[in-house]
């Protein structure tokens, strides 16, 4: 389990950029080691945010709304294959060996879902800039403005798919009526209730039955992430002492945010449904379900 910083007790990977803590970094961390090789920042901003026009200097573009999702589907942000994925990275200029660090210009957003989608992958050298670029300026640390880019080399990065991170509407489905498992919606509670609208049109209003509902901002202080002890007790009283999280969001991207808080709080059966409700609440063979 980590500790209530959020860290791993230094056991993450190392090399001369130093020792990841853990899934999360400070912007501290991130600013006394930015500019050595081997560490890569790559802003995974989304929508509008990916407009802002500033940038941590040198980072990249993971562009989650276009190259990195996969443009033969019509559903949002869904993961593209391994081999696309990893020309993509390769593009960025991302070598196996690199330490990557994600933020999003909302702070944490988006951040986290390029996170999840490198791990996905089987790169572990990754950690998401706590409270991201936000969280940057408000240090007093520098910020370039244009657009993130690569540094034009080519990578080597080799994608690893792991199974079970990322999962489809029918293994949701099966976790719905598994007891050993949780299914948690990052969707605002009236989103959730249905009471909301959808902002993407075609999809039914409600959650999925057996769906339990943890907005992704509430696992959030001051737009940094909550300490572990803290993020355990929202977890568990939720899921009780149901060790298996399914999460799911709008499209996929907000769920990863649970996914970061369920891991800093110490969970290691987590998947992530890719389709989330863009997926659920379009196909009407599947049942929704209205209310708190």
């Amino acid at each position: 389990m980590t500790d209530d910083a959020g860290t791993t007790g230094g056991t993450g990977p190392t090399d001369d950029t130093g020792t990841l803590p853990g899934p999360l970094v400070g912007a501290d961390w991130l600013a006394a080691r930015l500019g050595r090789t081997g560490l890569v920042v790559l802003d995974a901003s989304v929508g509008a945010h990916r407009e802002a026009g500033r940038r941590i200097p040198g980072a990249r573009r993971f562009d989650i709304d276009g190259a990195l999702s996969d443009q033969g589907v019509p559903l949002p942000h869904t993961m593209p294959g391994a081999v696309r994925f990893a020309e993509e990275m390769r593009v960025l200029g991302i070598d196996d060996a690199d330490t990557a660090v994600v933020y999003d210009t909302a702070g944490i957003y988006s951040g986290p879902r390029a996170w999840w989608m490198l791990r996905a992958m089987g790169f572990d050298r990754v950690a998401v800039l706590d409270g991201g670029l936000p969280a940057w300026i408000a240090a007093g640390l520098p910020v370039e403005d244009r657009a993130p880019g690569g540094d034009g080399c080519t990578g080597d990065f080799t994608a690893r798919p792991r199974d079970g991170m990322l999962i489809d509407s029918s293994a949701v489905a099966e976790a719905l009526g598994d007891p050993r498992a949780a299914v948690l919606d990052a969707r605002s509670r009236e989103r959730f209730a249905g009471t909301g609208t959808e902002p993407r049109p075609g999809l039914r209003s409600g959650h999925m039955p057996g769906a339990l509902n943890l907005p992704f901002d509430e696992i959030q202080r001051d737009g940094r992430m909550l300490p572990a002890r803290e993020l355990r007790s929202v977890f568990s009283a939720l899921a009780g002492d149901r060790e298996r999280l399914v999460v799911s969001c709008g499209s996929g991207v907000t769920a990863c945010v649970l996914a970061l808080g369920a891991e800093l709080a110490g969970y290691r059966e987590v998947s992530v449904y890719d389709g989330s409700w863009s997926e659920w609440g379009g196909r009407s063979e599947l049942p929704v379900v209205t209310g708190a």
